[in-house]
């Protein structure tokens, strides 16, 4: 198989909060390319610089790098600067969407469903916001993934530790109405009008917590595919999903997180992830097996989406683009 993909660097571990599962998704991918055929080789952000991917004539990168400085825009602007082409959104489509209140802001202003929400500076303040947004309340970190730093708040006397731990990993938190129901997340896969969205997944955790240690750690929480929803709310899902991605200029691929309202059967959308797991336990390898794409196939499709935001200057000189 000779895809003419050049050498490729998998991007992984980097220096977010996210290292380890960054580490298991590059592995993976690696892992994948390799079975492939195509000449890909781990780089780790945090031990080489990224200029050495110039040096070394890396022709692409596939990012597995999760949380900051890997999907915020930072890894993909430098990514811009050296003229190699990347997976994923672009510098701001994925500074936009790491950062859940600018997304919620734009989701709101196109239209979209997202649960309310206030920001919060000190433990008085989350307490405010659950007087107002009611009890229980989900407060976490505006710009962490993998549900780090997160607490379901149920009561005033919760409110102090729950900022603490958030303000740990970044000091704008983020208070929002919890949505209770069932929760689902939607993959999509391709840019503009060719994107499209994958199966929908519907997770069962236990006790209804799905927290780090459930997602990456154990065999007991539930993935359904298919989701077992009535096919119209499926559809429904996928349609408000599709929108939301293009409305953020995603592309090569995201998956977002939605809740059901049990009462209403409203969908809401609560985040967008532009760099997804690919672990033994992510969902976007699993949503596309489900539409018989296998994890090979996945990840070599998504290397030749790889782009830059520039690309039809990239090869000019400085002073060319400027003219």
């Amino acid at each position: 198989m000779d895809y003419q993909l050049g050498k490729v660097a998998v991007l992984m571990g980097g220096v977010s909060a996210e290292r380890d599962i960054s580490l298991m998704s590059g592995q993976g991918v690696l892992q994948a390319l390799r079975a492939q055929g195509v000449d890909a080789h781990a780089f780790d952000p945090a031990e080489r610089e990224l200029v050495e991917l110039k040096r070394e004539g890396f022709a692409r990168c596939f990012i597995a790098l999760h949380g900051r400085f890997g999907e915020d825009g930072t890894v993909q602007g430098a990514l811009e600067l050296l003229g190699i082409p990347y997976t994923g959104s672009g510098v701001m489509a994925s500074a936009i969407s790491i950062d859940k209140v600018m997304t919620k802001r734009i989701w709101r202003a196109e239209g979209l469903p997202t649960p309310g929400w206030q920001m919060v500076t000190s433990g008085a303040d989350t307490r405010r916001a659950l007087a107002e947004l009611g009890s229980p309340m989900i407060v976490k970190p505006s710009r962490e993934g993998s549900t780090i730093g997160l607490t379901k708040v149920n009561s005033p006397e919760q409110c102090e530790a729950a900022y603490v731990l958030a303000a740990q990993h970044d000091p704008q938190v983020l208070c929002e109405q919890f949505i209770s129901g069932d929760e689902v997340t939607c993959p999509v896969l391709g840019t503009a009008e060719q994107a499209r969205a994958l199966p929908v997944i519907r997770i069962v955790a236990p006790d209804g917590n799905y927290d780090y240690q459930n997602k990456y750690f154990t065999d007991t929480t539930q993935y359904l595919v298919p989701c077992g929803l009535p096919a119209g709310e499926e559809a429904a899902i996928q349609e408000i999903v599709l929108k939301a991605y293009r409305v953020l200029d995603c592309r090569g691929w995201a998956r977002a997180d939605v809740m059901i309202d049990a009462r209403t059967r409203k969908p809401y959308l609560l985040e967008i992830n532009t760099a997804p797991g690919m672990t033994g336990h992510s969902l976007v390898p699993m949503s596309a097996k489900a539409d018989g794409i296998s994890y090979e196939a996945l990840c070599v499709q998504l290397l030749q989406l790889a782009t830059l935001d520039y690309a039809a200057s990239a090869d000019s000189t400085p002073q060319e683009r400027s003219t």
